[in-house]
């Protein structure tokens, strides 16, 4: 963009773009620090597509198991400062991606342009399918970058849609270094088990009620005084389910790594152990697991099902590695 102040300037309606652009810093004009190459897209209109149905694993048990989101899905995350909700959108997996620069000091135009600068990127990826996935943060100042355009008498009319999913994060939330802050209580997903797979979907299907449960409990057993056998025990269950669920920021799960620790978690493995013990033996299952059942992982990962014969393995090592872990701890 060239030209004198006060001169009149027509947009193109293009963009550039290329593979080569991958992984590089952008601009609102999808300026990158390489050759250029000039594109544009069609305006397609409204286009059929089917119900979202194939997950998107960030690796975090608290999402994939009782909020999970799905390839083609909006999400929203709502939480206040500091409480760990930029931790969702971090890079948890290899990839290629762009990085989408809007900088304060841009004019207003090109702060205005830069989220529709990344819908047109990852639309280029789409249509030569490839997963995209677009994550903005904090579109305030895209708003207000908006609100100074008017001045110049354009308005663009955009449009807003609610997200599919909201996930709300609050302060008293454990940061993102211990456990994701989400408040599963009010947390919803719009397709539900639909972004999971099938093996999932057997496991995690009581974790959402059984600490929906325990919350409550939680929170009444803070008036009485006594309580029988049966509250006591599902409450120390659901202590061991919220501890199953701590996870540091740079350690996604895959799937079968979740399966098994939800698994051991609501079938009461757990419950004979200290609350302090729980992520240590947990650890040490899924290296076991890992390296001396790999017919588990294999059957997770070609069948997208927790058949029988994975129940049976993960049963098996379970009951093997907690008699050498208690034997570890008598030492």
């Amino acid at each position: 963009m060239a030209g004198e102040l006060g001169s009149s300037v027509k947009a193109t309606g293009k963009l550039l773009i290329s593979d080569e652009r991958i992984c590089r810093v952008v601009n609102a004009l999808a300026k990158p620090l390489t050759v250029e190459v000039q594109f544009h897209l069609l305006n397609l209109g409204i286009i059929s597509r089917r119900s979202v149905y194939e997950p998107l694993q960030t690796g975090l048990i608290a999402i994939d198991s009782m909020i999970p989101v799905g390839r083609g899905q909006r999400e929203l995350i709502i939480g206040d400062r500091q409480t760990g909700s930029k931790c969702f959108t971090r890079k948890r997996s290899n990839g290629v991606h762009y990085c989408g620069s809007r900088n304060g000091g841009f004019p207003a135009t090109l702060q205005y342009l830069a989220p529709y600068t990344g819908a047109a990127l990852a639309e280029y990826f789409m249509y030569r399918e490839r997963h995209t996935l677009i994550i903005y943060d904090d579109l305030s100042k895209q708003a207000q970058a908006y609100r100074k355009c008017l001045f110049y008498y354009e308005d663009r009319r955009r449009e807003a849609y609610p997200g599919d999913t909201g996930k709300y994060s609050y302060r008293r939330s454990i940061q993102c270094w211990n456990q994701a802050a989400i408040n599963v209580g009010i947390s919803v997903s719009r397709v539900g088990s639909a972004a999971q797979i099938k093996a999932m979907k057997q496991v995690a299907g009581k974790l959402k009620l059984e600490l929906a449960q325990f919350a409550e409990l939680e929170a009444f057993s803070q008036f009485a005084s006594d309580l029988d056998k049966a509250t006591q025990n599902q409450l120390a269950r659901g202590q061991r389910l919220r501890e199953l669920l701590k996870q540091s920021q740079s350690a996604p799960f895959t799937v079968a790594e979740q399966i098994m620790t939800i698994y051991t978690g609501t079938n009461g493995y757990l419950d004979s152990l200290e609350i302090g013990q729980v992520r240590k033996f947990l650890v040490e299952l899924r290296t076991y697991v890992k390296t001396s059942k790999t017919q588990f992982q294999e059957i997770i990962s070609s069948t997208k099902t927790f058949t029988e014969e994975a129940e049976a393995l993960l049963k098996e090592a379970i009951q093997e590695q907690m008699e050498r872990f208690l034997l570890q701890e008598q030492v």
